[in-house]
């Protein structure tokens, strides 16, 4: 049975703190492969200042080209509409039923766990792996696998104010991903 790790985000950009915590906790776990999955209409937050699907699901593949533990699985932007966990993880058990899924969250999904739609559906579908992330609480009552990872003080929000006032972002996202986000003009670049 292979051990997937899937780690669904915006990805708005994908930076440094998205690969630290997919491969960490890849390793941690020995999972076979964690698969970053960029949501097309995320329905926990509102998007601004936002580059399409196509654009993130790019630039994620981009972010992840080297590590071939980490690969980038297309289904929510392929599917389009608001993206449910459960509704999409059921879609990815009925093309591999024999798979074992880890669902890979930071503490601002943790802190918010309880209100995701078919919340007691996913706990029989994945196993839940928190990550705790600066600034949130990073707490449950729900099954909670927790993974220690170095904690990385980075958000997609803070790179696209940078692109915005032309600061760097070095260090901060993969050189692939920077190049694609002035190629394209994204967040004022």
């Amino acid at each position: 049975m292979r051990k997937i790790g899937i780690l669904g985000g915006t990805f708005n950009p994908p930076h440094i703190g998205h690969l630290i915590m997919a491969d960490e906790v890849c390793d941690a776990l020995g999972l076979d492969e964690v698969r970053l999955m960029p949501t097309a209409i995320p329905p926990h937050k509102l998007l601004a200042d936002t580059a399409s699907p196509r654009q993130r699901l790019e630039m994620t593949a981009l972010a992840v080209q080297g590590n071939s533990r980490l690969t980038v699985c297309d289904e929510e932007v392929a599917s389009g509409g608001v993206s449910y966990t459960v509704i999409t993880m059921g879609r990815l058990m009925e093309k591999e039923p024999d798979a074992e899924f880890h669902f890979i969250i930071g503490g601002d999904m943790i802190d918010s766990l309880h209100t995701w739609r078919g919340i007691d559906r996913l706990l029989t579908m994945v196993r839940f792996v928190g990550v705790r992330r600066p600034g949130t609480a990073g707490h449950t009552e729900l099954p909670i696998n927790y993974v220690e990872v170095p904690l990385i003080d980075v958000s997609s929000t803070m790179l696209r104010n940078r692109y915005r006032s032309q600061r760097t972002t070095g260090y901060l996202i993969p050189p692939s991903v920077d190049r694609y986000i002035r190629k394209e003009r994204l967040y004022g670049s």
